[in-house]
């Protein structure tokens, strides 16, 4: 097959994406996102299995022609991720955060730190029980990548499930910022895994770094945010605003990881000054209305692309069968981790404030990983370590997006009514 262009490329997945939606929406009626991450991975399998019946018919060599062109860790990461961030926090309520943001704030930072470090020494053990070597320091890597929710699919699935109102707002603050404290997170310790591989590592290192990379981005974002107001407040032209929305996504992603601070948290602060101090004094009812809308849209769009890409990815990816069984145990695990890393919070914060009803339940099931936490494994270093974390990662990804995703809704409705 001969090389795509990226415009071609972009062409193949705006056409998949666009004819997985029409067939889910006219015959499943999934979710969109949960809806097309199951049909590519059905693809994917169902490619794989014509492989293997009939080597010579050359369907499977050419999709993964395709998809080898994705570099699904530079796409998501440094690309898709900057503007879905930005679009959800465009449309987070403040006003409702700020009464919340103390449970937030305990959720995305100490919920974080507890699971990672729940999923890291379990981890370590369940290599060590199904026979695969794994230091430590690396299975620490591990759970910094898999422990955030992610804020993509947490919020595609809140826009189908009808959450109590203070929850929703918990869920959606907690994987907008959780996400950037996972990536710092996983970024450092990565550093330090390499650095020390399995003779340990320095806390009080790796503490600097979190904290120079999460508290620099946010002040970052807060300094780009206002400057971009200022500059909407200055003028009314719905074009050149919108404009001014684009640059201040780009340019403080890039800013951020120009100067080592966290890119994903740097856009979440713009976006959320911007979605909740422009609309009083710097944005028409007509900005409003093209801005708002102009996000809603490339926030679908991106959503169904990175889902898309999520399962078309299994083509690509070298699953080694020996790690099954640590790739399935992986699931639970993350379930337990996330149980605990959520309740002891809710204990902790329940003595300041009431709770809605289900809390650390709904929590503990709503808490879905999606595209990040595939990106970041594939950023580990070529070896057999980063196999098995690729494993385990993508069966966790699947799991909670489908099968938590799926099964949400029927849960909160279990627990209000």
């Amino acid at each position: 097959m001969t090389s795509l262009s990226l415009f071609d490329v972009i062409a193949v997945l705006l056409v998949l994406s666009a004819a997985f939606s029409w067939i889910n929406h006219t015959v499943f009626k999934l979710p969109q996102t949960i809806g097309l991450l199951a049909m590519s991975l059905v693809a994917s399998l169902v490619l794989i299995a014509l492989e293997l019946a009939m080597p010579n018919l050359g369907l499977y060599d050419d999709a993964v022609a395709v998809i080898r062109q994705v570099d699904f860790e530079e796409t998501v990461l440094n690309g898709l991720l900057a503007f879905l961030l930005f679009a959800g926090a465009l449309h987070v309520d403040f006003n409702a955060m700020k009464s919340r943001l103390g449970s937030i704030t305990v959720m995305a930072t100490l919920g974080v730190l507890i699971s990672t470090m729940l999923v890291g020494s379990g981890f370590w053990l369940l290599a060590a029980l199904f026979g695969v070597p794994m230091p430590f320091a690396w299975a620490l890597v591990f759970g910094a990548l898999i422990s955030p929710t992610d804020p993509v699919a947490v919020l595609s699935t809140l826009k189908t499930v009808a959450v109590p109102k203070s929850l929703e707002t918990v869920m959606t603050g907690e994987s907008l910022f959780n996400d950037g404290v996972g990536v710092v997170l996983f970024t450092v310790l990565l550093a330090a895994a390499v650095a020390t591989g399995s003779d340990g590592i320095d806390l009080v290192h790796v503490g600097e770094l979190f904290l120079v990379d999460a508290v620099g981005g946010g002040l970052l974002g807060l300094v780009t945010g206002y400057l971009a107001y200022r500059a909407m407040r200055a003028i009314d032209d719905y074009p050149v605003e919108v404009l001014i929305s684009l640059a201040l996504v780009t340019g403080t992603y890039a800013l951020a990881t120009k100067l080592n601070m966290s890119g994903p948290i740097a856009v979440v602060v713009a976006g959320i000054l911007v979605g909740n101090r422009g609309p009083v004094d710097a944005l028409s009812e007509q900005t409003q209305r093209f801005m708002f809308g102009f996000w809603t849209l490339i926030d679908d769009i991106l959503n169904s692309v990175l889902f898309l890409l999520i399962g078309l990815e299994v083509l690509v990816l070298r699953f080694d069968l020996s790690f099954l069984g640590l790739a399935i145990a992986s699931i639970p695990l993350a379930l337990l981790a996330r149980l605990l890393s959520v309740g002891l919070p809710v204990l902790l914060i329940r003595q300041r404030r009431a709770l809605a009803k289900g809390t650390v339940r709904i929590l503990t099931w709503g808490g879905l990983r999606g595209g990040i936490s595939v990106a970041l494994a594939l950023a580990l270093p070529e070896s057999d370590i980063k196999t098995a974390i690729l494993a385990a990662t993508y069966a966790i990804v699947v799991f909670t997006i489908i099968v938590q995703g799926l099964t949400l809704a029927p849960m909160v409705r279990r627990i209000i009514d």
